[in-house]
């Protein structure tokens, strides 16, 4: 991996550590970091020792404001921009994290401040979000003369009920961490002081569980959200086959009844 100047990427212990990092201008992703976390989600995918990822943002103030609209601008000006709609296909970075489908490692979202635009994307794109009470969370591209074309115009009307999704989409009202955790939107809510701690649980937690049930379950239930329950049973889930035939699946009963730590060996 060349060497990163946009993002800070940590392994150890089967977290992957991803931190956005430029606070000076609150997180906001350019084309490089684009890149860089390109590079680093092909990195956790293909590593089998990486079993979570947890995501954050530098500094005090925020987890991303989203796209550097600074850059865009100066891009427009000289005439580089094309022009942008949903996804990234054939941009730095593709496929972005809002993009990967098929990603089954669990990604958690540790959020602080201010959560905006393509940085609210993220944290909805991601499978648990714990956030500090300082959060704020909103998608101000219907203002910018924009469209949230990284997956929150899609998944935040899949995550809340249609007229709240509305009114945020349409008018970029921002929501407040508390808002968002009433809304089903972030799992855990703390103050900013216990907001590392926080993560670090649930990370832990994921950590704990069976790692190929945890890819499983991700699976399953990503692919399953839009069947009937009939077909959702019958479906195909190609995790779940190598769960069930595992080493893993025999290892959890037997610790259980042996009243001992499970052994993982995620194959």
């Amino acid at each position: 991996m060349k060497n990163l100047s946009r993002v800070r990427y940590e392994k150890a212990g089967h977290v992957a550590r991803v931190t956005m990092n430029r606070p000076e201008v609150l997180n906001a992703m350019d084309l490089r970091m684009h890149e860089e976390l390109g590079e680093i989600w092909d990195d956790f995918e293909a590593d089998e020792d990486m079993r979570v990822a947890l995501l954050a943002g530098e500094g005090t103030r925020a987890f991303s404001v989203g796209q550097d609209l600074k850059e865009l601008a100066a891009r427009e000006r000289a005439g580089l921009a094309a022009p942008s709609t949903f996804g990234s296909r054939g941009k730095p970075g593709w496929p972005r994290l809002t993009e990967r489908f098929d990603l089954t490692k669990p990604v958690v979202a540790k959020v602080h401040g201010h959560a905006l635009g393509g940085g609210f994307e993220l944290a909805l794109a991601c499978d648990i979000v714990v956030a500090s009470e300082d959060a704020r969370f909103a998608l101000p591209e219907a203002a910018l003369g924009l469209i949230a074309g990284a997956g929150g115009v899609f998944r935040l009307t899949r995550q809340l009920p249609w007229k709240t999704a509305m009114g945020h989409l349409l008018t970029g009202r921002p929501m407040d961490a508390g808002r968002a955790y009433a809304l089903g939107l972030v799992n855990e809510v703390v103050p900013a002081e216990e907001l590392d701690d926080c993560a670090e649980a649930w990370v832990a937690d994921l950590v704990r569980s069976a790692p190929l049930s945890v890819r499983a379950i991700k699976e399953a239930a990503t692919r399953s959200v839009g069947l009937s329950l009939e077909a959702a049973f019958a479906a195909d889930y190609p995790w779940e086959k190598r769960r069930m035939h595992s080493a893993d699946a025999v290892e959890g009963p037997r610790a259980f009844a042996e009243k001992r730590e499970p052994d993982w060996q995620g194959r």
